[in-house]
C-alpha cells in the first residue's frame, strides 16, 4: 500500500499532543508502575540476602524475614497492576472517541463508504491494540529498570554480564518494527482484497458460471492468492528476526551468568547475588521481553495500520473498465454450420469414451433433435459444441471456425440462469450494446415472453430470479438466446419446464430464426417430431436420419417411442 508522504510524522505529531494533554494521567500510570517495579527489586534482592544474610550464614530468622519481605512486595506488585487497568483505560478511552470523531466525520463530509467498517471494526481493533501496546510497553520498561537497578545494587559486576546482550536484544527487536509493520500492513492489505474478491465472487458463481468466465475469475484469485502468499512470508521472515532478538537480549544473559559464574565469585559476588541476577533474568527480564516482542511486535504493527487507515484521506474506487464482447465470427459462405469429423471423448483418460468416431455434418438453417437415454452423452455433445469441453480426439467447426469460436454458439442448459437487475438487462446479456425496445418486444412475441413481460411491468422492470418459477425463468433465457448474435443455438432440454404448447411455440421460433440453425436435446418425442433431423445416441449404434427412417433402422427409437402420446412420454428415460 502506498503511504503518503509525511504521513507517520503527522501521526506521531498527533500522538505527541494527545500524551501532553494527558500528563495527569501519565503521571498516575507512572506511580502505580513504581509498585511493579519495586516487586521486581525485591524479587531478586531479597533471595540474595536471605542468601547471603539468613541461610547460608546459619540465621534462618533473617533468611525469612527477607523472603517475607519478597512476598509482600508481591502484593503490593500486585495491587498496583490492578489499578494500572483503571489508568489505561482512562488513556485509551478518549484515544478511542477521537477516531470515532474522526471516522464519523470524514463519513458525513466526504460519503466515506469505509466508514462503517471503520467504525464497527477497526476503531474497537485500534483501542484493544493500544490498550495492549501500553501494557506491554510499560510492564517493559519498568519491569526493566526495576531488575537493572537490582543487580547494580547486588553486585555492579553482574551489569557487565547482563546488560549488554539485553541492549543489543532491544535494539535487534527496535530495528525490526518499521519494516514489520510494512510487511504487516502489506500482509493485512492483501487478505482483505482476497476476502473482498472471494466476497464479491461467491454469491456470483453463478453469473461467472453463465458467462463464461471461469478462466479469467481463477486467475484474478489466483493472483490474489499469491499476492497473499508472499506478504506472508515475507512477514514470517522478519518473525525470525524477532525470535533472534528474544533470544540475544533474554536467553543469552543466563548463558553468561552461568559461563562467568568462575570469574564473578573470583571477584567478590557472592553466590546469593548470582541466585539474585539469575532470578532477574529468569523471572522478570526474559518474560518482560517476551511480552515486548510479542505484543508490541503483533499489536505495535497492527496498531500503526490501523491508525494509518483510520487517518488518511479516502481513495476513490477505481472503476474496472467494462469488458466488450468479442465480435461474432463471421460465417465464411457455404460452411456448414456445424461439422463434427471423427469426434471421441471420455471424462478421464482411463473412462469409456462417451462419444467414439462420430461424424455429422449440419447445414445452415438446420433443425436437429438428439435423443437417447439418460446419460448416454447428450448433453456432453451440446458442452463439445459449445467449447466447453475438448474432445481427445476429433474435430469440431462451427460455420467453418474451430471451436471455440467467439459467439458462434450459445447454449441453454435445463437450469436455466436469470440475473438481478431489469428484464431488458437480462435479456441483452449476450449482446454488445442495449437492445432497441422494439426489438425485444418483437422477439419477445415469437418466443412467448410477452405475458410475463406484461406480468412484470415491462423491459424495464425488476427481476427477482426466486420469485420466478422454472419454465419463467426458462423463457428468459430463450429470449436471450434468440437475441444473441450466435448463429447456432444449442437448447439442451431448455423447454423441459414449460407446457407442451409453449415448448412448441419457443422451438419453432429458434427454427425459423433468420440465420440460425437449431440443436434440441429433446425433453418430448413431439420435439423429435418437429426436427428435420433426429440423432439417436445409442453407444456405437449411433444413427441419424428423419423419424420415419429410424422408426426402420433403430431399435432404440423404436423403444424410446413405444406408447407415446404427445403430452405425456419423455424421450430421455
Amino acid at each position: 500500500m502506498d503511504v503518503p508522504d509525511g504521513r507517520p510524522q503527522r501521526l506521531r505529531t498527533r500522538a505527541a499532543r494527545f500524551l501532553r494533554m494527558r500528563r495527569r494521567v501519565l503521571l498516575h500510570l507512572g506511580a502505580w508502575s513504581v509498585l511493579e517495579a519495586g516487586q521486581t527489586f525485591l524479587a531478586g534482592y531479597a533471595l540474595a540476602r536471605a542468601l547471603d544474610d539468613g541461610f547460608l550464614a546459619g540465621d534462618v530468622r533473617t533468611g525469612l524475614l527477607w523472603l517475607g519481605a519478597a512476598g509482600l512486595a508481591v502484593c503490593a506488585g500486585a495491587y498496583g497492576t490492578g489499578r494500572v487497568y483503571g489508568v489505561v483505560a482512562a488513556l485509551v478511552e478518549p484515544a478511542r472517541d477521537r477516531l470515532v470523531t474522526t471516522v464519523v466525520g470524514r463519513g458525513v463530509r466526504e460519503a466515506d463508504t469505509g466508514a462503517l467498517s471503520g467504525l464497527t471494526q477497526q476503531v474497537e481493533l485500534a483501542r484493544d491494540t493500544l490498550a495492549g501496546v501500553v501494557m506491554v510497553s510499560r510492564s517493559f520498561l519498568f519491569t526493566a529498570a526495576g531488575a537493572l537497578i537490582g543487580l547494580f545494587s547486588l553486585a555492579p559486576l553482574l551489569l557487565v554480564v547482563v546488560l549488554p546482550p539485553l541492549l543489543a536484544g532491544t535494539a535487534l527487536f527496535a530495528a525490526t518494527l518499521r519494516p514489520l509493520a510494512r510487511r504487516q500492513e502489506a500482509f493485512l492489505t492483501a487478505d482483505e482484497a482476497l476476502a473482498q474478491e472471494l466476497g464479491t465472487l461467491c454469491p456470483g458463481l453463478r453469473d461467472v458460471t453463465a458467462s463464461g468466465a471461469e478462466e479469467r475469475v481463477a486467475a484474478d484469485v489466483g493472483e490474489r492468492i499469491d499476492t497473499e502468499l508472499r506478504t506472508a512470508r515475507a512477514l514470517a521472515h522478519w518473525s525470525v528476526t524477532r525470535t533472534a532478538a528474544l533470544t540475544v537480549g533474554g536467553e543469552l544473559p543466563v548463558v553468561l551468568l552461568l559461563l562467568t559464574t568462575p570469574w564473578l565469585l573470583a571477584h567478590g559476588v557472592t553466590p546469593g547475588a548470582l541466585v539474585g541476577a539469575l532470578a532477574y533474568v529468569t523471572q522478570s527480564l526474559l518474560p518482560a521481553l517476551q511480552n515486548l516482542v510479542h505484543g508490541l511486535g503483533t499489536s505495535g504493527s497492527r496498531l500503526t495500520v490501523v491508525l494509518r487507515r483510520l487517518t488518511r484521506a479516502p481513495k476513490g474506487r477505481a472503476q474496472r473498465p467494462r469488458s466488450r464482447q468479442p465480435a461474432a465470427t463471421p460465417p465464411p459462405s457455404g460452411a456448414p454450420a456445424l461439422t463434427l469429423t471423427s469426434l471421441t471423448f471420455a471424462y478421464g483418460p482411463a473412462g469409456e469414451p462417451i462419444l467414439n468416431g462420430l461424424d455429422l455434418t449440419l447445414p445452415t438453417g438446420a433443425h436437429l433433435a438428439v435423443v437417447g437415454p439418460s446419460g448416454i452423452g447428450k448433453s456432453t455433445l451440446t458442452g463439445l459444441v459449445a467449447g466447453l469441453l475438448t474432445p481427445q480426439h476429433g474435430t469440431i467447426h462451427v460455420h467453418g471456425h474451430p471451436v471455440p469460436a467467439p459467439q458462434a454458439t450459445v447454449l441453454i442448459p435445463q437450469e436455466a440462469y436469470v440475473h438481478g437487475g431489469t428484464l431488458a438487462e437480462n435479456l441483452s446479456l449476450f449482446r454488445e450494446d442495449p437492445v432497441p425496445e422494439a426489438e425485444l418486444l418483437a422477439v419477445a412475441e415469437t418466443v412467448g415472453l410477452t405475458p410475463l413481460l406484461h406480468r412484470l411491468g415491462g423491459p424495464d422492470a425488476p427481476v427477482d430470479p426466486a420469485a420466478l418459477s422454472a419454465g419463467e425463468r426458462q423463457l428468459i433465457a430463450l429470449t436471450r438466446a434468440y437475441l444473441s448474435p450466435a448463429p447456432l443455438a444449442l437448447l439442451d432440454e431448455a423447454t423441459c419446464h414449460l407446457d407442451p404448447e409453449a415448448e412448441a411455440r419457443a422451438e419453432r421460433a429458434f427454427a425459423a430464426r433468420p440465420g440460425g440453425t437449431l440443436l434440441v436435446v429433446a425433453h418430448r418425442i413431439s420435439s423429435a417430431l418437429r426436427a428435420e433431423r433426429i440423432l439417436v445416441m445409442d453407444g456405437a449404434r449411433t444413427a441419424c436420419g428423419t423419424h420415419d427412417d429410424l422408426l426402420r433402422t433403430s431399435a432404440l427409437y423404436r423403444q424410446l417411442t413405444t406408447g407415446w402420446t404427445p403430452h405425456q412420454t419423455p424421450l430421455a428415460r
